[in-house]
């Protein structure tokens, strides 16, 4: 067992944070949400990956979809000792802690934020194909085929790892030994944390992020500008036309209603995404302009600091769990096969 007073001192530091009073309405309302939004991000992904590989993996949208939900689940795993090292903090402050806190709360973080930028970047690459859909209707099966879409996530994924890599090499387990004890135990030892931190700033807190940030913005726009464009068609040729010669005049404009739904999924997950980077882009734009905007800094900016991030923590929580209802409202195929499963678990217990 460690010593329990570089356990409590580190402790102490941390909630003497999270307690003034700049932060006390994001510890004390958000970070206690935080249990519930992770079980059930856990619940919700795992019935993603199954019911997609349920359906069968045989397109680009799919292919993304369930790269995306194993993504998130493994982005939620990874967060799992952050978010139960804060709660701690927050209801048990002076709990005997085995290691030094900065293990639970920093180890596996920097991996975990690399998952999220993989399912950012996925998230991406969801709006460019539906973008690609609409405005090359006729080549976009011969563009975007399965087997690219596999090597686009896998190149996407060391994408991430490789932006994140000098970030990752900083936080490293070492040993200090309690002298009034003579017990030893972990910590988190950081190395070349400025120099690490700054090329990290440049290349994911702002390029990456705002690149984008502006990519979906664009596909989001061009999305909903087209389905605006396709209810206006509908709506016209609705009071000329019968369904059927609705319908046909839909298939040669190149949105079928298949497309549709589709589209408007592409759209609302979009719109999350984008609403959910929205808080830790403010961070990365006032950290660009201000050195001081960071935890190391004892002043009022560290509090605005530690507001951003908490609440940047909760929305990736949040966008990393309710893709679930996405996917039921407009996903036919998902709908169907979830709705199945369902019954399936439920007949055994209506017979008994």
């Amino acid at each position: 067992m460690a010593s329990n007073a570089a356990s409590n001192s580190t402790s102490i530091v941390y909630i003497s944070y999270l307690y003034l009073t700049e932060f006390t309405w994001t510890a004390n309302i958000l970070i206690p949400t935080w249990p519930a939004m992770i079980v059930f991000g856990f619940a919700a992904n795992i019935t993603n990956i199954i019911v997609f590989l349920r359906i069968g993996v045989n397109d680009n949208v799919t292919i993304l979809l369930l790269s995306l939900s194993i993504s998130d689940l493994m982005y939620l795993t990874l967060m799992t000792p952050t978010v139960c090292s804060y709660i701690m903090l927050i209801f048990a402050p002076y709990w005997p802690w085995p290691t030094h806190v900065d293990i639970g709360i920093e180890l596996l973080y920097w991996p975990a934020i690399t998952c999220y930028d993989f399912s950012a970047f996925l998230s991406v690459w969801l709006g460019v194909t539906r973008c690609a859909c609409v405005a090359m209707p006729l080549q976009f099966k011969s563009v975007f085929t399965k087997g690219r879409t596999i090597k686009l996530v896998l190149a996407s994924f060391l994408l991430a790892v490789s932006l994140r890599m000098p970030i990752m090499t900083v936080n490293r387990v070492g040993w200090r030994t309690d002298h009034g004890t003579n017990i030893s135990y972990a910590y988190v030892e950081k190395q070349n944390r400025k120099a690490m931190t700054q090329i990290n700033d440049i290349l994911n807190r702002n390029s990456i992020l705002y690149i984008n940030f502006i990519i979906m913005i664009a596909c989001v726009s061009i999305l909903s500008f087209k389905l605006y464009q396709a209810s206006r068609i509908r709506k016209s040729y609705t009071s000329a036309f019968t369904t059927q010669q609705t319908s046909e005049k839909s298939d040669r404009q190149g949105l079928s209603a298949k497309d549709l739904h589709v589209i408007r999924s592409v759209v609302l997950v979009g719109s999350i995404f984008i609403m959910s980077q929205a808080p830790f882009l403010i961070s990365s734009t006032a950290r660009l302009i201000s050195d001081n905007f960071d935890i190391d800094h004892a002043n009022r900016n560290r509090l605005l600091f530690f507001t951003f991030s908490i609440v940047s923590l909760t929305c990736s929580y949040l966008i990393a769990s309710v893709n679930i209802f996405v996917y039921y409202i407009y996903n036919s195929k998902y709908k169907s096969e979830l709705s199945s499963m369902l019954k399936r678990f439920k007949k055994p217990k209506t017979e008994a």
